[in-house]
């Protein structure tokens, strides 16, 4: 922003000058500048007119850009912070379901008391679009429900660039790294055979025309499901 302000004074101060140039010139000269001296003058002023705004508008860009890139990584890097610690606790549910749900591509599901207030939520992370989110139920009735409907969402990022051959989620089992054969696992992913998942996340504000885009990586292995790892 100071680049910007800089260089627009920087227009306003050869303005000015170039008007008082003018101005001499025109007192200097009982008749006053000539067409080609006035053509010229005004020639010069519109290419550093020109040269300026590029300079101006590029740099608001560049400047909006590094903006949304730095907000959208700070918000998805502690959105997988959270996750990772949530998955690592994952137990089994107040209903007595298994400690994981669903285990997909770009969607996983488990239950996990998030809030540390004894009563264990159905968590969901996924990715919508360029939307990361995260769903959180919490368990109502007599007997215990996890409900649709409650469902709770927040988005954690807008900017996730992942393709449909980037998955957000990879799974492996228990042999995992002894055995590539059979990891990762192919998905969905079967609940009771997972030990661990690697979460990859691709963030970039404006893919079309921004930098390279940041990559976000983390492998967590879930305490209650584990055995040789």
């Amino acid at each position: 922003m100071d680049d910007i302000i800089f260089w627009s004074n920087c227009v306003i101060i050869l303005l000015v000058v170039i008007i008082k140039i003018t101005m001499k010139k025109i007192k200097d000269n009982h008749f006053g500048l000539t067409l080609v001296e006035i053509l010229v003058a005004l020639g010069i002023f519109l290419v550093i007119t020109t040269l300026v705004w590029t300079f101006v508008k590029q740099s608001y860009f560049f400047q909006s850009f590094a903006l949304e890139q730095t907000t959208s990584i700070n918000e998805a890097q502690r959105g997988v912070e959270t996750m990772v610690k949530e998955l690592r606790e994952a137990m089994p549910a107040d209903t007595g379901a298994y400690p994981i749900e669903k285990a997909d591509n770009f969607e996983m599901i488990f239950y996990s008391d998030y809030d540390g207030d004894n009563s264990v939520e159905k968590v969901r992370y996924y990715l919508d679009g360029s939307d990361f989110i995260k769903g959180v139920t919490e368990p109502t009735g007599v007997p215990l429900q996890y409900l649709s409907q409650n469902e709770n969402i927040v988005i954690l990022s807008r900017y996730v660039r992942n393709t449909q051959e980037e998955p957000v989620f990879v799974y492996y089992n228990g042999d995992y790294p002894g055995d590539t054969e059979n990891n990762p696992l192919t998905t969905p992913a079967e609940p009771t055979v997972l030990k661990l998942v690697h979460v990859y996340l691709k963030i970039n504000a404006i893919p079309e025309k921004a930098p390279k885009a940041f990559l976000l990586e983390s492998d967590v292995q879930i305490r209650n499901l584990k055995d040789n790892l």
